[in-house]
């Protein structure tokens, strides 16, 4: 089933975060009940996207951008369209939306080893959020799946999707946005950063 390796790696990051359990939950049950989930056609109640939590190459800045459409200073990333390879879908996205030459992925899981013996990826993080109704688009949701990839320069360029991008210093993030999801990821790289000197 197209839809096994990520309803896997679910599974390995509901156990790192337990404290993340009732959205995880919610998340595998979308992926179960559509087999159609990585289509941008469906959309009651959403589809899976990826996104690109990118660190520059010394690890103490993340590249956000201001979306466009969105009006937000958030991580880049976009839609599935049909992959269901869901680290290749951040990885390209990352790609087009920086005009950075190369990401290189980082495992979150590699100071405990988790799932290396499966070869499952496991995310960085993972959301669930409400996109709102934008012309003949209804609202409806964006189950995210987000890899850490750091970046092998600061070199970029802003494409269309955005208004601009900016490399953030760690302690500089509330200056930026208050989202909840990209504080939590800010947190998770800073603790990855704890347990894994060197990442």
């Amino acid at each position: 089933m197209h839809r096994q390796p990520l309803l896997s790696a679910l599974e390995h990051y509901a156990s790192c975060h337990l404290d993340e359990t009732e959205m995880v939950n919610r998340f595998q049950r979308f992926v179960e009940a559509h087999p159609r989930c990585f289509e941008r056609s469906l959309a009651s109640p959403g589809h899976v996207t990826g996104s690109a939590w990118i660190v520059d190459p010394a690890g103490e800045a993340v590249l956000l951008t201001h979306h466009r459409k969105l009006d937000l200073w958030i991580q880049l990333g976009g839609h599935a369209d049909g992959d269901p390879d869901v680290l290749a879908v951040a990885r390209r996205e990352g790609l087009e939306e920086s005009g950075l030459r190369s990401l290189e992925v980082i495992d979150p899981g590699a100071d405990v080893n988790a799932g290396s013996d499966t070869g499952i990826r496991i995310p960085f993080d993972v959301d669930i959020h409400e996109i709102p109704a934008r012309r003949e688009e209804p609202a409806h949701f964006h189950f995210d799946v987000r890899y850490a990839f750091r970046a092998g320069s600061r070199d970029v360029v802003t494409s269309d999707e955005s208004h601009a991008l900016a490399w953030v210093p760690m302690e500089e993030l509330d200056r930026y946005t208050m989202d909840v999801s990209v504080q939590r990821m800010a947190k998770k790289w800073l603790a990855l950063c704890v347990r894994v000197p060197g990442v």
